[in-house]
C-alpha cells in the first residue's frame, strides 16, 4: 500500500469514528432515557391509583379547605416510593413538578384547579407511616381542594402528572458539538395518568 493511500484510509477512519460513536451513543442514551420514562411512567399510575381509591377521604366539608386525612400527601408518597424503590434510574432532585389535578373529559387540567408540589428533601409532610419518615416533595400551591372532590354518581378524574429532567449519561453532547449539531445534555420527560375516582360506598 502506498504512503498517500493509507493517509487516505486514516482520514476516512478520522471521518467515520464520529458517525459511528453517535449512532452508539445516541442509541444507548435513548435506551437509558426510556428507562426513566418508563419508571415515571409508573409512578404516575400509582399516584393516579391511590388518588382516585382515596377520593375525598370521606371529607365533604369545605368550610375549613383542610386536607383532613392527607389525601395529597398519601398521593405523593405513592408517587415517592416508586422513584425510590430499589432498581430506580430516577434522580428525585431532578423532578420539577408533581401536579394533582382535576381532569376533565379529555384528561386536561380543568381551570387553574391543581395542586402542585415541588422537591424538598425531607422536609415535606409526614404521611403518618410510624417511620418518622418525611417526603421529599412539600406543596407550593392548592388550586383544588381535597374536600371539593366528587366521587358521587359523576365522579370528578383526578390527573397526576410528573415534569422530570433527563440528564444525559453519555458524551452524546460533545459529540454533536463535534459534528457541528447543537449539544443536547438533557431532555425534559412529562408523564400523566388520569382515573376517575371511585364511587364511595
Amino acid at each position: 500500500m502506498k504512503p498517500e493511500q493509507r493517509g487516505q484510509s486514516m482520514v476516512e477512519f478520522a471521518l467515520l469514528v464520529p458517525v459511528l460513536a453517535l449512532i452508539l451513543f445516541g442509541t444507548l442514551e435513548f435506551g437509558l432515557a426510556f428507562n426513566h420514562d418508563l419508571t415515571i411512567e409508573y409512578a404516575t399510575r400509582e399516584g393516579a391509583r391511590t388518588g382516585a381509591s382515596l377520593g375525598n377521604g370521606g371529607s365533604g366539608n369545605c368550610t375549613t379547605g383542610a386536607d383532613l386525612y392527607n389525601i395529597d400527601a398519601q398521593v405523593v408518597a405513592a408517587v415517592q416510593r416508586i422513584l425510590k424503590s430499589p432498581g430506580s434510574p430516577v434522580d428525585e432532585s431532578s423532578v420539577t413538578e408533581i401536579r394533582l389535578y382535576r381532569a376533565n373529559a379529555a384528561g386536561q387540567q380543568v381551570g387553574s384547579q391543581a395542586n402542585v408540589w415541588h422537591y424538598t428533601p425531607d422536609a415535606g409532610p409526614d404521611v403518618g407511616s410510624g417511620t418518622a419518615e418525611r417526603l421529599d416533595f412539600s406543596p407550593v400551591s392548592t388550586g383544588w381542594s381535597v374536600c371539593s372532590r366528587s366521587d358521587g354518581p359523576n365522579p370528578d378524574s383526578i390527573g397526576v402528572r410528573i415534569s422530570y429532567t433527563y440528564n444525559f449519561s453519555t458524551p452524546l453532547g460533545s459529540i454533536m458539538r463535534m459534528l457541528g449539531a447543537s449539544p443536547l445534555t438533557q431532555l425534559n420527560i412529562t408523564d400523566a395518568t388520569v382515573m376517575a375516582l371511585n364511587p364511595s360506598s
